[in-house]
């Protein structure tokens, strides 16, 4: 082999060789394929800034923002006060039932698969799939309609149902198993319950609303005290809206925080949660708002001292200023 053979033959050992069109394509990296409603898409409502600030709420830079908060806590604490005095629909004769084993079923089930909105009975979904706690039957909830805030996920059937009962049944009952020591008060009863509740597919959002259903219907003698967003997931909304409204991240000073705000405007704990959630959602009618099945329309009396907190009022009022304030314009022009 001449020299000039022997170079070319080291030059194509060291050129790659390009594949042919026709070669076989490298194996594609495995991808994961995302489960039929494991994507969430949440719409953050940003309202426009114009130099608000509040020592309370210091996430807060939007009148607007500080104003629904004042309307949605104004709401959510009428909705307390409607359980106490006359509960609407299902929630009524949960109430009403003698067994108060029944009674707490129905509750639980309403927790779990959440209130429809925008129909006529926003429990209907709920009292057709609901069982008799005596019966021992699970619900069927193939293809049940489930509101907002429900918690049942169809790809894990009755899993969360079979778990709650087995625990309620291996404790003597539902009764039993979220009741504790007499000498506890409400809120530490409340907690405990929250505790106890730690089931599959059953996250703090609807334990919390169980248990405030539970309390404000008397069935159980819990109240709660703070938000428990410690035991919140990453999504849970009520735990991202206080991250923008309070301005911090920990849950430790969430909870302070969130203390300081209802202590300040004289608001329940209870209303805080469902407040939050509203609060963040894009704003609307009226008609757009989580109402849980409720039938009342916001506290006039608690708008206006949280409003005041706040150092809000009302944007009806603020344009009737205006009008009287050009109309006073108008007069002293013609004289």
């Amino acid at each position: 082999m001449t020299g000039q053979a022997q170079a070319r033959l080291a030059k194509d050992r060291l050129t790659p060789k390009r594949k042919s069109s026709g070669s076989t394509p490298a194996p594609a990296s495995k991808r994961r394929t995302p489960r039929a409603g494991a994507l969430k898409v949440r719409r953050v409502h940003r309202s426009v800034e114009d130099g608000y600030e509040h020592e309370l709420i210091p996430g807060v830079r939007a009148s607007d923002d500080a104003r629904r908060l004042a309307q949605e806590l104004a709401f959510a604490t009428a909705r307390l006060t409607e359980l106490q005095v006359q509960p609407p629909g299902l929630l009524g004769d949960a109430r009403a039932m003698p067994d108060r084993e029944e009674g707490l079923w129905t509750l639980f089930l309403t927790a779990y698969l959440s209130p429809l909105e925008g129909v006529d009975d926003p429990f209907a979904a709920i009292t057709d799939a609901r069982t008799n706690w005596a019966g021992g039957e699970l619900p069927q909830l193939d293809g049940v309609q489930l509101g907002p805030r429900a918690a049942h996920d169809p790809r894990r059937g009755t899993d969360t149902l079979a778990a709650y009962r087995a625990r309620a049944e291996k404790a003597g009952g539902q009764e039993v198993l979220l009741s504790a020591e007499a000498s506890l008060t409400p809120a530490r009863r409340f907690d405990r319950a929250f505790e106890r509740l730690s089931l599959p597919r059953f996250p703090r959002a609807a334990r919390y609303e169980f248990l405030t259903l539970a309390g404000g219907l008397e069935l159980l003698d819990v109240q709660p005290s703070s938000l428990l967003l410690a035991s919140a997931e990453t999504m849970d909304p009520t735990l991202l809206a206080a991250k923008r409204i309070f301005g911090i991240g920990d849950a430790i000073n969430l909870q302070r925080r969130a203390s300081e705000l209802l202590q300040a405007v004289e608001v329940a704990p209870g209303a805080l949660d469902l407040a939050l959630v509203n609060w963040a959602r894009p704003p609307g009618p009226p008609s757009d708002r989580i109402t849980a099945g409720s039938q009342v329309t916001e506290d006039p009396a608690v708008w206006a001292r949280v409003a005041g907190v706040l150092g809000v009022s009302d944007p009806d009022e603020d344009e009737d200023e205006d009008e009287d304030s050009a109309g006073e314009g108008d007069e002293d022009d013609a004289r």
